[in-house]
C-alpha cells in the first residue's frame, strides 16, 4: 500500500518534469486531456509535431477541425479533417507543405463525395521546369525554367460522386493546373505531334473544293488527283 501511494505521488512530479522539458524546447504548446503535447512552436517560431487546428464558420462556409503533423512549419503526411460535430469529412496528404497525391472528401454520413489528385513540389530543389500552354488551347507551346518554390498543382484524375448512391457523376483530368480537354491533341515544342496522337493536316483549296462538290454523297472515293 505504501508503494502504491508513492507511485501516485510520483505521477504529478513526472508530468511536471515533462512539461518543464517541453517548455525549455518550445516557445508555445498545448497539453491535451490525455497529457499529450500538441501545437508546439519552437524557439525559431516554426510549428513542429502534431497539431489540431480549428477553423470557425465564415461567410456561410461551415467550420471544421483538422489534425496532422508539421515539420519545420510545413504540413507533412496525412491530415484528417472533421466537421464541428466530430465526423470525418476529409483525408489529405501533404509533401513539403503542399497537397500531393490522392485527397478524399466525404459527407458527414461517410459518403465519398470527391477525389482529387495533386502534385507537390520540393522547395529545396533550386529550379523547376514548367509547361507553357497556348492561349485558349490545350497545347504545350514552350517550357521555361523557374526558381522552385513550395507549391502544389492539380495533377491527374478528379472524380465527383453522387451522395447515397455513390454513382460517378463527373471526371476531370488535370495537367499542372490545366484542364485536359477530351480528345484534344497534345503537341511538343516546335509543333511536332507526340507519339500516338493523330496530327491534323491543313486542307488545300482543291480538297475543300472536292468536299463542296461531294457533300452529302455516299461512297464517294477521293483520288490523289486534284480537280476531281
Amino acid at each position: 500500500m505504501i508503494l502504491h501511494k508513492n507511485k501516485i505521488l510520483l505521477l504529478p512530479l513526472v508530468i511536471l518534469i515533462s512539461i518543464m522539458n517541453v517548455n525549455a524546447q518550445y516557445k508555445t504548446f498545448k497539453i491535451t486531456a490525455n497529457g499529450d503535447t500538441i501545437n508546439r512552436i519552437d524557439k525559431k517560431g516554426l510549428r513542429q509535431g502534431r497539431f489540431v487546428i480549428a477553423t470557425a464558420e465564415l461567410r456561410g462556409e461551415p467550420g471544421f477541425e483538422e489534425e496532422g503533423v508539421y515539420k519545420n512549419d510545413t504540413k507533412e503526411g496525412i491530415w484528417r479533417r472533421y466537421n464541428l460535430q466530430g465526423d470525418p469529412i476529409g483525408f489529405e496528404t501533404f509533401l513539403h507543405g503542399g497537397k500531393d497525391g490522392l485527397q478524399q472528401y466525404y459527407s458527414p454520413l461517410g459518403e465519398l463525395l470527391r477525389e482529387e489528385n495533386w502534385r507537390g513540389y520540393n522547395p529545396d530543389a533550386p529550379y523547376d521546369t514548367i509547361a507553357i500552354y497556348g492561349t485558349g488551347s490545350n497545347e504545350i507551346v514552350d517550357y521555361k525554367i523557374v526558381k522552385a518554390e513550395q507549391y502544389s498543382v492539380k495533377q491527374g484524375m478528379w472524380r465527383y460522386y453522387e451522395p447515397v448512391t455513390g454513382r460517378l457523376l463527373k471526371t476531370e483530368e488535370w495537367e499542372r493546373n490545366n484542364l485536359v480537354l477530351p480528345n484534344a491533341p497534345k503537341k511538343a515544342i516546335g509543333g511536332n505531334s507526340l507519339k500516338g496522337v493523330k496530327k491534323e493536316v491543313a486542307k488545300t483549296a482543291a480538297m475543300l473544293e472536292w468536299e463542296k462538290k461531294n457533300k452529302g454523297k455516299k461512297k464517294v472515293i477521293r483520288s490523289g488527283q486534284t480537280g476531281l
